[in-house]
């Protein structure tokens, strides 16, 4: 053992040494400094210019990363091509191999001194991410995954080239043969090679390929399965290395052949068990380190929660088809090796499938018929011909009856590049499976499940006053213990139901003890009526008391309905029920008295919310928001009635969450010429705002820091105007970064921005809401101003700079708010719109025209004070969700639309109490976006980045300067 150490540190020694001289080699020569300088500005070429790093305005080094595996083949291969092929050119192998050194210290040596620069060269491009971290909130997990990946393929490129140039004495060759053999390596696992083969045969070429295993480290996940190959691709070339200097020793008699046979046989062996040990850890995916700052690809706690939990088996299938488009192909093992993840986590709950349907004719008609999912087109450009193929993308959960299907657009994002050829890969794959299978598990629970589940019987209790009931009221009690009775019999024992007239004589309970303990305050039968009743249901599951208020022309259907949601609201593992009101989508009159389809829809956010809700569009007009609504959306209101009015209030009241989209402008329906009209919003919810303590302003806000907005500016040709297209900036599209952000809201937790279109400022009625958690969610800059009036199109020939003049005070404004806490309603001092109005005596009724009596309206009682559950979200802007603005956003700023959609998502969580996946819903790629930059500002940090890197090049230069003045010229013996 004692001989095995002395033995391993004499060969550490020696190769250092070895390692010394080449790195003096180096530096005492211009080659150092010309190779790494050739590499600095291909690096950063690459990276500001042809990957366009600014116009991406994304936080990240992607692009630094995405071209180092191919520069690296040519600095390797410069770096490597002398290293053998002048000892042997030169004669001085031969003394190298006469020494008292062995051949694995000589090879060892090499290799560290070619590792070492490539280190510097490396270390040299590291100012580009400490600019992102400068102007942006850089994850420092990929970066450092990234320069591991950078090295470890640079090892195995030095191997290969170390090789190359031992099998030749001219340096030309050497270089050319290791750029083929590097760049072979790289070819082989690139979409561009795996696209010509199928999925199986494509799967192989990635194992084998450095680029595809390069992609895997860069993302921030060191996998041991990558490292494993890397370091035996690594041992493989300097095992190769070592022979092939050892063979230039040998002689071709038979005396040797022995040693030869075993040399190589040795080698062969290497190489043997090097190929096997990467095919043993292949399948193992447990053995990774995620080095990104959100973990963002390992299973979150929600995700391992909610798996944890299933009580029937869940499926998961993913349907990929054999040939599929080339930008597709990679994604899929990433699929298969996180669903995997899904089943092992789930301790044989989830069962994972990878078909390809065209592979079984049953199996694709239960795809196509069954599940709705069906082979999608696509386009493949190639050398010769344009081809179409159909292929399978798709995912299908599946828990008892229920399912969801994930296709290629719900599962990708696109990079768009100034080369024309777009980056794909996966949006937010965890997210997406996540949410679905919460979808179908809460949509497959039972009312069944709710009793089993609960730790203690239910009990509902009925406060009702019939003596005190209005008319329209009169059957509400037998409807109740109608509805009560038949639930509690379905109930086996969980489900108990009593009724209480709070003015009974010698009852416990009364109307000072409902009041002090759950809060509950009689109905008054008209406002200026001294009389009072009570029709309110207390729903109590464990500690959690909610109280439900019938009222109205209410249904058995509607009642039980109301109960069930309440049971429901109470037990997790439910799917919540969105309820949405925006204003009609109805075709718009044109000039020529035929109709132009609608401005304004909201076909997006209905889609968006139905993936994780249970989605209701509601009508509010008969003056109650249904039982079963756990939240109420309500966007754009106007044009609404007092009815409409009173169903938010009281839904409010009664313990509900509201979330309000609404500013003091909409898009006209009438856009007439080249701009943009707005009109101010007429008959909407300002009022019952302002009674929150909740004010809307009558201006715009306006920023410097915006998102573009694609306006027509007309240009001079040969004296024509012609109209063209150009991004401007709008300072109405509000663009709120982190920095604009309440830091300790939920609501928007990892969300990089949200562009906040036409808001109007709001003010918060601070005496109003004392006792209430008041959050500012949303404001503007310092440097924002406000814009009175309509007028919403630039002109940019007289405010070059926004389009606009600059004018008012100049200071951050609030464009969003939560609340949470009490609240007074809007109509606690006014008469409820359902109370019949006592009309103007008419004329008696003529001889002809016989009296028809009108119905009575039915009676709603007003519930003045709201529970301290209570939760309402305001967004100062009527269109931040309209398909409209949505559209410009994605046409401008690719997915930075979904950031708008994931703030309402996230504000539905919060009112409802959900928050289980917000920690893992932002965790996408687009989740980090550079400071707002101007054209200055960029070239200013380009050339910064230009100039550190000369920095560095100098410092070699002087390096090599002061190298070449201390040698020291050796003294000639005289002759004489």
């Amino acid at each position: 053992m004692n001989a095995m150490w002395r033995n391993l540190r004499v060969g550490t020694k020696h190769a250092a040494i070895i390692a010394r001289k080449e790195l003096g080699a180096y530096f005492g020569s211009p080659m150092a400094l010309i190779f790494v300088g050739a590499f600095l500005i291909a690096t950063l070429f690459s990276f500001f210019w042809v990957e366009t790093f600014f116009a991406r305005n994304i936080a990240d080094v992607r692009p630094l990363f995405r071209w180092i595996p191919v520069l690296l083949i040519f600095l390797s291969a410069a770096l490597t091509m002398r290293q053998w092929s002048e000892e042997q050119r030169g004669g001085t192998l031969e003394i190298l191999l006469t020494l008292p050194i062995r051949r694995s210290s000589l090879v060892l040596g090499k290799f560290a001194a070619v590792i070492a620069l490539i280190g510097v060269a490396l270390g040299l491009t590291l100012f580009l991410p400490i600019t992102v971290s400068l102007l942006g909130d850089l994850d420092w997990g990929p970066v450092a995954g990234g320069y591991l990946a950078a090295l470890l393929v640079a090892a195995a490129y030095a191997s290969i080239g170390l090789f190359v140039s031992s099998r030749t004495d001219n340096q030309i060759v050497a270089l050319i043969i290791t750029v083929l053999l590097c760049g072979a390596f790289y070819l082989v696992g690139s979409g561009g090679v795996t696209g010509f083969v199928g999925d199986a045969p494509a799967e192989i070429l990635r194992a084998i390929g450095t680029s595809s295993r390069f992609e895997s480290i860069e993302r921030g996940v060191i996998d041991l399965r990558d490292l494993a190959y890397y370091a035996s691709l690594t041992v493989l070339f300097m095992a190769l290395n070592v022979v092939s200097l050892d063979s230039k020793r040998w002689s071709e008699g038979p005396h040797t052949a022995a040693y030869r046979r075993n040399a190589l046989l040795s080698v062969a062996l290497i190489g043997a068990n090097l190929v096997a040990l990467n095919a043993w850890i292949y399948p193992v995916q447990g053995l990774r380190a995620d080095l990104t700052a959100n973990r963002e690809y390992s299973l979150s706690g929600p995700t391992r929660d909610l798996i944890g939990n299933l009580q029937e088996p869940l499926l998961i299938r993913g349907y990929f088809s054999e040939k599929t488009h080339p930008l597709l192909a990679p994604l899929v093992p990433t699929i298969r090796d996180l669903m995997r993840e899904y089943e092992i986590a789930s301790g044989g709950m989830i069962e994972t499938e990878s078909v390809d349907p065209r592979d079984d004719e049953d199996l694709e008609m239960e795809a196509n018929q069954v599940y709705g999912i069906r082979p999608t087109p696509f386009r493949i450009s190639g050398r010769y011909e344009d081809s179409v193929i159909n292929s399978y993308f798709d995912v299908l959960i599946r828990y008892g009856d229920q399912t969801v299907t994930l296709g290629f657009e719900e599962l990708i994002e696109v990079e768009p590049t100034a080369s024309g050829q777009p980056i794909v890969r996966l949006r937010n794959l965890e997210y997406d499976l996540t949410r679905s299978i919460k979808k179908v598990v809460y949509g497959f629970q039972s009312l069944d499940a709710i009793f089993a589940g609960l730790q203690e019987p239910a009990r509902l209790t009925a406060y009702i006053t019939e003596q005190t009931l209005p008319e329209s009221l009169r059957e509400a009690p037998a409807l109740v213990a109608k509805v009560a009775a038949d639930i509690e019999a379905e109930s086996g024992g969980r489900f108990t139901f009593q009724v209480i007239d709070p003015d009974a004589e010698g009852d416990a309970v009364t109307r000072e003890t409902l009041y002090e303990t759950y809060g509950i305050q009689p109905f008054a039968l008209s406002l200026f009526s001294p009389d009072t009743y009570y029709l309110h249901l207390l729903l109590q599951t464990g500690e959690e008391d909610l109280v439900l208020y019938p009222g109205g022309e209410v249904s058995e259907v509607d009642l039980r309905a109301e109960i069930e949601s309440a049971l429901k609201r109470a037990a997790p593992g439910f799917l919540k029920t969105v309820g949405l009101w925006h204003p009609p989508e109805d075709p718009v009159p044109n000039l020529y008295g035929g109709t132009d389809p609608p401005v304004s829809t909201w076909q997006t956010v209905r889609q968006w919310l139905s993936q994780n809700y249970a989605l209701k569009t509601v009508d509010l007009a008969s003056g109650r928001v249904p039982g079963d609504v756990d939240v109420l959306v309500v966007i754009a209101p106007q044009g609404m009635t007092d009815e409409e009015r009173f169903a938010v209030d009281q839904y409010l009241m009664r313990g509900g969450a509201v979330i309000v989209a609404s500013g003091a402008y909409i898009l006209s329906p009438q856009q007439l010429g080249n701009g943009i009209t707005v009109q101010a919003v007429e008959d909407g919810l300002q009022e019952l705002l302002v009674s929150y303590g909740i004010e809307i302003g009558e201006e715009m806000v306006m920023d410097p820091r915006n998102e573009p907005f694609p306006m027509q500016v007309p240009r001079q040709v040969g004296g024509m105007s012609v109209l063209e297209y150009r991004l401007l900036a709008y300072p109405f599209f509000v663009d709120v970064r982190q920095d604009g952000m309440a830091e300790e809201s939920p609501i928007v937790a990892n969300l990089p921005s949200v562009t906040v279109q036409w808001s109007s400022p709001l003010t918060i009625d601070e005496e109003k809401n004392q006792g209430r958690e008041v959050v500012n969610l949303l404001h503007s800059t310092e440097s924002s101003w406000l814009h009175s009036g309509s007028n919403v199109n630039p002109d940019m020939d007289a405010y070059p700079e926004f389009g606009f003049p600059v004018s008012g005070e100049r200071e951050a404004r609030t464009l969003a708010v939560s609340v949470k806490g009490s609240f007074d309603s809007y109509f606690r001092d006014r008469p409820s719109p359902f109370e019949g109005e006592e009309l103007p005596v008419a004329p008696g009724p003529s001889a002809t025209t016989p009296e028809i009596p009108e119905e009575p309206r039915p009676v709603l009682g007003t519930i003045d004070t709201s529970p301290e559950s209570s939760r309402l979200v305001v967004v100062g802007s009527s269109e931040f969700l309209d398909d409209v603005v949505l559209d410009i956003s994605r046409s401008v700023s690719q997915d930075r639309y979904l950031y708008n959609l994931q703030f309402l998502e996230n504000a539905v969580d919060w009112a409802v109490e959900d928050e289980d996946l917000l920690s893992i819903r932002s965790r996408g790629t687009y989740a980090r976006l550079l400071a707002d930059l101007n054209a200055q500002e960029q070239t200013f940090w380009e050339g910064l980045n230009y100039a550190v890197a000369l920095l560095g090049l100098i410092a070699l230069g002087v390096m090599w300067n002061l190298r070449q003045r201390g040698e020291e010229p050796i003294e000639l013996v005289s002759t004489e």
